[in-house]
């Protein structure tokens, strides 16, 4: 056992945890904790919002599969971490918070910087602990870890008073994870298995949909041995995206489905007789109108949490349990299929029929030509973010992914801001790899100041800035729905965003030109350090296809 008061309490137990990179801002009521990481044997990255150190380590989580860690002081600096608390949240990613609190004689009193971050985040969490004793330190930090990793993801939030913070005890690594009505390792239902094994061998137009539990169980070579074995075409989620190949040489991905989703994908699910939901929540915006959504087809369900079975779509059969435990019973249950080669070649010819737009603007850079020159520059290796709107559409829908934790995006909560800060997170988890942040002129003023972090920590983030100079979704919603009224989207002055950047040590480059498009997206991703490209795409373009609020998935505007 060690002495050490509580500060170098949380810390050590940090390290007990593995904990590499940590994100996060100091402030009054966590000066003690900074005066302990000042110690620490791990990365602490100074980040310029709170926001933002929950982001980035939201993203760190995400391209890592590892717990992202975050730390702000009391009051205004937790508060600031409720959004990408809850972004995490939507999403299921582990993320520990640690916050700072006023000492435990002046909570409620409406002590300086005090706030009830406990309550406010409630809803938003996944689990929370404040720490009312020395003696509770190491086990909060070890089962916040337990809690966000296991089952079904999700933030977990320490608040820790400065008073526990300067107590002094004796420190010792404890591995209790004792929790009543918490057993996640224990969570397997396999009672419809017969029917749906039954169902999955008398299919001939059956569908995979891949969700973003596919990737955070690490399930997708299972997945793919499974679609590739018995020959099931894949479609994705926003988030699912990566957890089967997209340029598969099988030509079973269908790319991602929903609202702005791939037409072959779309199409797909209207017309199979299975769909094979695995790991997803059935967002709106994947369902599009939810009462005719896959109406044709046997739909089976397979989930590690009970509460999504039946809460947006009413599936067939359900089976709860990890994704690849439940693959697992499945393989080893089939014994014949029918045959799907009739089923496989009216995919490709609706894909042939019915492919992703790719319009032209008189000389102009059209967003897929971007999107592609991208992925053509960064190579295979390259892990991407996005931020929120039209640049995320563009992104999902054209930037083809292979390898599950390299297309990181805020789904749920449709965060703007997230993508940058969560780029930086997904650097530090893969500093090998190149990282690059689809932005969005809109989403990325809303984290701007983190291109100081980028230069400070010579971060070599790359962000790819697809500037329209509006609020671009929202702008096509308008023109869309509202005849054109663009109230408060389109602006009278924009930022110089290459001067914005060099202000603050990072490369800034700018093109809006085709035919230097290749050559500039090169230079940047060649350069040493993080950069900035301003692309000057067109106000007026719109991501399409685009299924209209109330309709099916399968009626898509083009």
């Amino acid at each position: 056992m060690t002495t050490l008061n509580g500060a170098q309490m949380v810390t050590r137990a940090l390290e007990d945890e593995g904990v590499s990179t940590v994100f996060g801002i100091p402030g009054g009521s966590a000066i003690h904790l900074y005066d302990a990481i000042y110690d620490a044997n791990f990365k602490h990255i100074l980040m310029r919002h709170e926001q933002a150190a929950v982001h980035a380590a939201d993203g760190y989580s995400r391209a890592s599969g590892q717990v992202g860690v975050c730390v702000a002081t009391s009051g205004p600096g937790a508060l600031n971490l409720i959004t990408g608390i809850a972004t995490a949240n939507l999403d299921s990613v582990p993320v520990v918070a640690i916050t700072g609190q006023v000492a435990t004689d002046f909570i409620g009193t409406d002590y300086f910087q005090e706030a009830d971050v406990v309550g406010c985040s409630l809803p938003l969490v996944k689990h929370s602990f404040q720490v009312r004793s020395i003696d509770q330190i190491q086990k909060a930090i070890h089962k916040a870890f337990y809690i966000a990793r296991t089952g079904r993801p999700g933030p977990v939030l320490v608040d820790v008073p400065t008073n526990i913070q300067c107590a002094v005890g004796e420190y010792s690594f404890q591995e209790d994870t004792d929790f009543l009505g918490y057993k996640p390792k224990d969570i397997l239902d396999l009672k419809d298995l017969d029917k749906v094994i039954q169902a999955i061998e008398k299919s001939v137009r059956p569908v995979i949909l891949s969700g973003g539990g596919v990737i955070s169980s690490d399930s997708s070579r299972n997945l793919e041995n499974f679609a590739v074995r018995y020959n099931i075409p894949v479609a994705t989620t926003l988030l699912g995206k990566g957890s089967f190949p997209e340029s598969h040489k099988s030509g079973l991905s269908l790319g991602m489905a929903g609202m702005h989703g791939h037409p072959v994908a779309n199409f797909a699910i209207q017309q199979a007789d299975l769909v094979i939901a695995i790991g997803t929540r059935f967002s709106d915006r994947t369902t599009c109108e939810r009462e005719t959504f896959a109406k044709d087809a046997t739909l089976v369900h397979i989930d590690v949490d009970a509460a999504e079975f039946h809460k947006v779509i009413h599936p067939t059969y359900t089976l709860l349990g990890s994704a690849p435990r439940v693959l697992s019973a499945i393989f080893a249950s089939l014994r014949r299929l029918e045959d799907h080669t009739a089923w496989i070649e009216h995919l490709k010819k609706l894909r042939k029929e019915y492919p992703l737009p790719h319009p032209s603007y008189d000389g102009q850079i059209a967003p897929w030509q971007a999107l592609e020159t991208l992925r053509e520059v960064a190579g295979p290796d390259a892990i991407v973010t996005t931020e929120v709107g039209l640049n995320q559409m563009w992104a999902a829908q054209l930037y083809k992914t292979e390898e599950p934790r390299s297309f990181i995006s805020s789904g749920g909560l449709g965060t703007m801001g997230f993508g940058f800060p969560a780029a930086i997170g997904a650097s530090f988890a893969h500093p090998n790899n190149p990282v690059c942040c689809v932005a969005g002129d809109g989403s990325l003023m809303m984290n701007i100041a983190e291109l100081d972090t980028c230069a400070r920590y010579d971060i070599p983030v790359k962000v790819l800035l697809m500037n329209n100079v509006s609020l671009g979704n929202v702008r096509m919603w308008q023109q869309f729905f509202y005849d054109s009224r663009y109230s408060n989207t389109i602006y009278n002055k924009a930022p110089d965003f290459v001067k914005l950047a060099e202000s603050m040590g990072v490369m800034g480059v700018s093109v809006s030109e085709p035919d230097k498009l290749k050559e500039t997206i090169k230079k940047a991703l060649d350069y040493n350090g993080p950069a900035l490209i301003d692309v000057r795409i067109p106000q007026g373009a719109n991501v399409m296809p685009m299924v209209n609020p109330g309709h099916s998935l399968n009626e898509m505007n083009f």
